[in-house]
C-alpha cells in the first residue's frame, strides 16, 4: 500500500524520475521521464541508463554515461549531486535538463542504488512564441517549427533598425548541415526530413530565450543573437555544433548522425541585410574549407 502511494505521487510529477540498482539497471521510470525523454517505460525498464537511452553530455560534449556519470559517482561516494546536462531524446535531438541524483540506502545504510530527478530547462524562444500568436503559417517553417525565411528576413530587418536607431548590436550565425545530400540519397527524403527536424530541435534547445532560430532554406539555418560579442557568438556556435554532433536518429536499426558547419558575423554601423549576411556566409565557407564541423566568426566587430 505504501509503495503504491509513493509510486502514485511520483507519477504526477512534471519532473522525470527514475531509479537504478547497483548495476545501474533501471527499475522505475515515471510519466515525467517519458514526456521529457520520449522513451516509454517499456523501452527502458530493465536496461542500463547507458544503453543508448539518455546518454547525457555536458557543455563540452563529454558523454557522461561513459565517464563522469553522476549516478555512478553518487552510488560510489553517497553524495547527492546536481548539474545541467543535455539528454538524448528518442527523436534524436538534445534536450537541456537539470539533473539531481541521490543514493538509495537500505535499513542498514548500505547503498543499493540511486535515483535521478531531471527537469527540462529548455528556454522557449520568445520569437517562436510570437509566431504562434501571429499567423503561424505565414512565419513558421512547416517542417521544423522554427521561423521560416520570411520571418528571418523580417527579424533581420528589425534588428538592423535597432542598430541604426539605438545602437543595439547583434550577431548572425549560419548553420549548414554537412553532406546532407548523402543522407537523402542513401536513406530517402523522409529520413532527411527527420534529420532536419532533429537539427532544428537541438538548435532551439541550445539557445537563450532572446535568440531567434530560423530555417534559411534547405539544410541551412540561421540564428540571430542579440547583444552579441565575437566570443559569445563563437561560444553559441560551439555549443550548437556539439549538440548537433551528439544527436542521432535510428532508422531500420541504423544510427544516423550528422555534423554542421557554422559561420558568424557581428553587426557593424552602416550594415545592410546583404552586407552582414555576406560576411557570415564567408565565414561559413571558411568552415567548410577547413574540413566542416567547425565554427568561424568574423573577428572584426563593428
Amino acid at each position: 500500500m505504501e509503495d503504491a502511494f509513493y509510486e502514485g505521487v511520483l507519477e504526477i510529477l512534471n519532473d522525470g524520475v527514475y531509479f537504478v540498482d547497483n548495476n545501474r539497471k533501471i527499475f522505475f521510470w515515471n510519466k515525467g521521464a517519458e514526456r521529457i525523454s520520449g522513451f516509454a517505460r517499456e523501452e527502458v525498464v530493465g536496461k542500463s541508463c547507458a544503453d543508448n537511452i539518455l546518454r547525457h553530455v555536458d557543455d563540452f560534449g563529454n558523454e557522461l554515461c561513459i565517464k563522469g556519470c553522476p549516478l555512478g559517482a553518487t552510488m560510489k561516494d553517497g553524495n547527492a549531486r546536481e548539474m545541467e546536462v543535455f539528454l538524448h531524446h528518442k527523436q534524436g535531438h538534445r534536450v537541456p535538463i537539470q539533473v539531481r541524483s541521490a543514493p538509495i540506502r537500505d535499513k542498514q545504510g548500505k547503498i543499493t542504488g540511486a535515483v535521478e530527478i531531471f527537469s527540462s530547462i529548455t528556454r522557449t524562444s520568445q520569437a517562436l512564441e510570437m509566431i504562434k500568436k501571429l499567423q503561424k503559417e505565414l512565419y513558421r517553417d512547416y517542417l521544423t517549427g522554427l521561423g521560416n525565411r520570411k520571418f528571418a528576413d523580417m527579424n533581420l530587418s528589425n534588428m538592423l533598425h535597432g542598430l541604426r536607431e539605438h545602437g543595439v548590436r547583434f550577431g548572425v550565425l549560419f548553420v549548414d548541415a554537412d553532406h546532407f545530400k548523402s543522407v537523402n540519397d542513401i536513406y530517402g527524403h523522409k529520413v532527411g526530413d527527420d534529420v532536419l527536424k532533429m537539427i532544428a530541435l537541438s538548435i532551439a534547445g541550445g539557445l537563450r530565450a532572446m535568440d531567434v532560430p530560423c530555417r534559411w532554406g534547405g539544410e541551412e539555418f540561421v540564428v540571430f543573437v542579440p547583444n552579441a560579442t565575437v566570443g559569445m557568438l563563437h561560444r553559441v556556435g560551439e555549443r550548437l555544433r556539439m549538440l548537433i554532433e551528439n544527436s542521432w536518429i535510428v532508422h531500420n536499426g541504423i544510427r544516423i548522425s550528422i555534423t554542421a558547419s557554422f559561420g558568424g558575423a557581428l553587426s557593424r554601423d552602416g550594415d545592410t541585410a546583404e552586407t552582414i549576411v555576406d560576411r557570415a556566409d564567408k565565414q561559413l565557407y571558411r568552415s567548410k574549407e577547413a574540413g566542416r564541423n567547425c565554427v568561424n566568426v568574423d573577428a572584426n566587430a563593428g
